[in-house]
């Protein structure tokens, strides 16, 4: 790592300088969003306090410099080293929370960061116009929705829940995949026993004309910035809990080989990544009576069982299967994949997954895949995970496996851990004594 230059990076604001030369600067222009859709025009019914402000600039700075670094440029096209400056009106704060957020980029991205903070002008702050919203018009639930299975689990279930109040529904778009999105909220909102808000926010990165560099394609820093956004929103409208659902077994995500330790598994919504969220927020909240909290309320469950959860509150069939759930779908790699063009590889670890679950709720799969991972003609190169995959079930998984490459924060229950993957391990057992079957009616 001694041999790789450290890419620099500053977070601008009308009136600052930068850090010293050779430093990059970002801004909110790197985003694709329209003017409406800007982090100080969102549609809360409250204005944020100064802390929650602060994680949303710090998390779309990370987002930003994480996809103008190309890991390409690096010695092992991988790891690198980002240096980044950004403006917070509470330096001493984010100075004692560093700790924890460095823990927590290092264990999301794999890379080197070091991060320093300025005082941020509050004469350059947008002012915001006193809304005409009274506390019990408030949000009581805010959650993460993707559009995948899982978000739609739980959305599934707290919308069937009668209430008075709000669920506000944190949502990202996702370029060529709009309508999936649209679909699956369209779902939960004609079933739904409560109000249904929907807040949607961008999280594509444009190359500006005269840049000289290369966009990153992994964008393993996007869960902060998907849980930032939602803290910001519970925040504003005084809601002391996030909820970022996702099934424990791909929130665990223990490697199945050498290829997949470390930040080459997705680690978002790891137990260890939530932990050092949750100290952040509690070291540069002003006033702890005001704090947010971020929790995985489907930790402890499969993708099957949460499957289950979602056909129990009422969603039909075709809406879980028409979900969005592939790590590298086609349809993000295009003139770059050979599959056909469609929304699930159906070979990526996310697949194999939401192929087990499904099957563990219906008996079968309907979804259209552009490959299945057993098919005998398949390049050995695209069946890895699936190789990989029958490896790994035939060994036993113990508490080491666990922490092979990610510890566990002091608070975790390591019996029920273990518990939920070998139950996840189940479910794809059974995916694995079903492809010979598939196989032969092929």
């Amino acid at each position: 790592m001694t041999g790789t230059p450290a890419f620099h990076f500053w977070l601008s604001h009308p009136g600052a300088q930068a850090p010293g030369s050779g430093w990059q600067p970002l801004s909110d222009a790197l985003y694709w969003e329209s003017p409406t859709r800007a982090p100080d025009r969102r549609q809360l019914l409250a204005a944020a306090p100064d802390w929650a402000d602060d994680l949303q600039r710090v998390a779309r700075a990370v987002f930003a410099a994480d996809r103008c670094t190309s890991r390409e440029q690096t010695f092992d096209r991988w790891t690198r080293h980002i240096r980044l400056s950004v403006p917070v009106t509470a330096p001493d704060a984010w100075t004692r929370a560093l700790p924890h957020l460095i823990a927590l980029l290092a264990t999301v991205t794999g890379d080197r960061w070091e991060v320093e903070f300025r005082p941020y002008d509050a004469d350059a702050r947008p002012r915001s116009r006193p809304l005409p919203f009274a506390p019990d018009e408030y949000a009581r639930e805010v959650a993460l929705f993707s559009g995948g299975l899982d978000s739609l689990g739980w959305a599934a279930q707290r919308a069937t829940v009668r209430s008075p109040h709000a669920l506000l529904l944190v949502m990202f778009e996702e370029r060529n995949f709009e309508s999936v999105q649209d679909t699956v909220y369209e779902a939960v909102l004609r079933r739904s026993e409560r109000d249904l808000r929907r807040l949607e926010q961008s999280q594509t990165i444009r190359r500006p004309r005269d840049a000289t560099f290369t966009l990153e394609r992994s964008t393993r820093s996007r869960g902060l910035l998907y849980a930032a956004t939602a803290v910001h929103a519970a925040a504003a409208e005084r809601v002391p809990v996030v909820h970022i659902p996702e099934n424990g077994q791909l929130a665990l995500n223990p490697p199945h080989s050498a290829a997949r330790w470390g930040a080459c598994s997705t680690r978002s919504v790891h137990p260890w990544t939530l932990h050092h969220l949750n100290r952040v927020i509690e070291l540069i909240t002003d006033r702890p009576e005001q704090g947010v909290r971020v929790v995985n309320p489907f930790a402890a469950l499969t993708e099957g069982e949460v499957c289950e959860a979602a056909r129990d509150a009422g969603m039909p069939r075709e809406i879980l299967e028409a979900t969005l759930s592939c790590g590298t779908s086609p349809m993000r790699q295009l003139g770059r994949s050979r599959l056909p063009r469609l929304p699930h590889c159906g070979l990526c670890f996310p697949c194999l997954v939401r192929r087990s679950g499904l099957l563990h709720a219906y008996g079968e799969d309907r979804t259209p895949y552009a490959a299945d991972p057993w098919g005998p003609s398949l390049d050995a190169d695209l069946a890895q995970h699936w190789r990989a995959l029958t490896r790994w079930l035939d060994t036993q998984c113990t508490v080491l496996d666990l922490v092979a490459d990610v510890p566990l924060p002091p608070e975790a229950r390591t019996p029920d851990l273990l518990d939920v993957v070998e139950r996840g391990r189940e479910e794809l057992r059974a995916l694995v004594a079903q492809a010979p079957a598939v196989r032969r009616s092929a």
